[in-house]
Parts: C-alpha cells; sequence; structure tokens
C-alpha cells in the first residue's frame, strides 16, 4: 500500500518475473497499474479492509527466523547462523507455520515479501 500511494504503478514478484515481466511492462506504459497476482490479494484485502496489512503475530526471533527461510537458508543453515540446535530452528520454522496457517515454503516467502522482510 505504501509504495502505491507514493506512486508505483507496477510491482512484480521476483518468482514470476519471466512470466509477468512483460505483460507489467505493457500495462504501465498504457498508464495502468499492474500487480504480480501473488501480491494482487494482499493489497485488495488492505485498501477494503482500509488498513495496511493485518499486525504481524510474529516475535521478533520468528521474524528473524522465517527472513532467513525466505532467503532461502536450510534449517542447518539457520541454527548454525542464530547459534542455535537445528532442533530448535526448526520449532521456530513450526511455529510460524502454525501462527499464520501457511503450511509450505512458498507462502512464507510471499508473507515475507509483503511485509518487507525480503525483497523481490
Amino acid at each position: 500500500m505504501k509504495a502505491l500511494r507514493v506512486g508505483v504503478k507496477g510491482y512484480v514478484l521476483k518468482t514470476q518475473a519471466a512470466p509477468d515481466l512483460v505483460q507489467a511492462i505493457n500495462e504501465v506504459s498504457r498508464d495502468r497499474l499492474y500487480l504480480s497476482p501473488g501480491i494482487s490479494r494482499a493489497v485488495v484485502e488492505a485498501y477494503l479492509a482500509k488498513t495496511e496489512l493485518p499486525p504481524d503475530p510474529l516475535s521478533p526471533r520468528e521474524r528473524e527466523v522465517l527472513e532467513l527461510v525466505a532467503e532461502g537458508k536450510t534449517t542447518k543453515e539457520i541454527a548454525r547462523l542464530l547459534g542455535v540446535s537445528v532442533k530448535t530452528a526448526e520449532a521456530h520454522r513450526t511455529r510460524i507455520m502454525a501462527k499464520l496457517d501457511i503450511h509450505e515454503t512458498a507462502g512464507l516467502v510471499r508473507y515475507a515479501i509483503r511485509r518487507g522482510l525480503i525483497h523481490p
């Protein structure tokens, strides 16, 4: 929503860049708005609710783990980077998925992008 308010006309998710990029360029060149399907739903829901994205239910540590997951780090790498056991890193990941009701890594990546934890 913030990007749209400051005049962004197009937004393409990195994971959708190949199929969406040409369409996005065509739409924006016609002075239309283009949002990748993966993000448009969240933007429309936020607009209809007249709010930004819903409050983030994650703790700071869970956000840190989510960011690393979204960057493609394995559970073992996350454990090493955070100085915790693999079991603890996996528990964080499991808790994140439960809190967000997201059950796949791709969904976690989309959430992290919407929250600005990583940039496409």
